[in-house]
């Protein structure tokens, strides 16, 4: 499958302003988080899982998803290939771990978010989600890192794959 110059460009810029959104979505999380653990004022960490519990669904899965899906579409419709360089395999597996455990973190968001609710929980102190807001941003980071300075290196099959087009190519 090659993409078209137009197609290209349009899933190039969406897929860059979903992995970026995404990131960006992420580190707000991280601020929060971390005002929370430092601050004096207990309501931050209500607030941080009533945060987390409204944009998880409607911005930080579907932004996930966006990401993985055109970085997969571009990645099959370019010269790069999803299986020829380790940088792209290498960023297709952070992606998917990173959104499979956001999917999976949903529960316990949702766990904790429904706690914050509750009145009866208003001099609860409520855990801290650094562990996966932080890691989450180490890994949107390195993605970003692999897609910027693409570090060489070739796959068996991305070279097998350069070796059979040079064959093509001669008569």
């Amino acid at each position: 499958m090659v993409l078209t110059s137009a197609l290209r460009k349009f899933l190039l810029t969406l897929h860059v302003l979903s992995s970026l959104g995404w990131a960006g979505a992420v580190a707000v999380f991280v601020v929060i988080d971390i005002a929370a653990l430092t601050g004096s004022d207990p309501q931050l960490g209500r607030l941080l899982w009533l945060a987390l519990q409204a944009a998880v669904w409607s911005l930080l899965v579907p932004l996930a998803f966006t990401s993985l899906l055109t970085g997969v579409m571009l990645a099959l419709g370019t010269v790069w290939g999803l299986f020829r360089h380790y940088w792209v395999l290498f960023k297709l597996v952070l992606t998917l771990i990173a959104t499979v455990v956001l999917v999976l973190y949903t529960q316990t968001i949702s766990t904790v978010a429904s706690m914050a609710v509750d009145p009866a929980m208003s001099g609860m102190d409520f855990p801290s989600a650094l562990l996966h807001t932080g890691g989450g941003l180490v890994v949107l980071v390195l993605t970003t890192v692999l897609a910027i300075y693409k570090p060489r290196g070739m796959t068996r099959y991305g070279q097998r794959k350069r070796q059979e087009q040079g064959k093509q190519t001669v008569p």
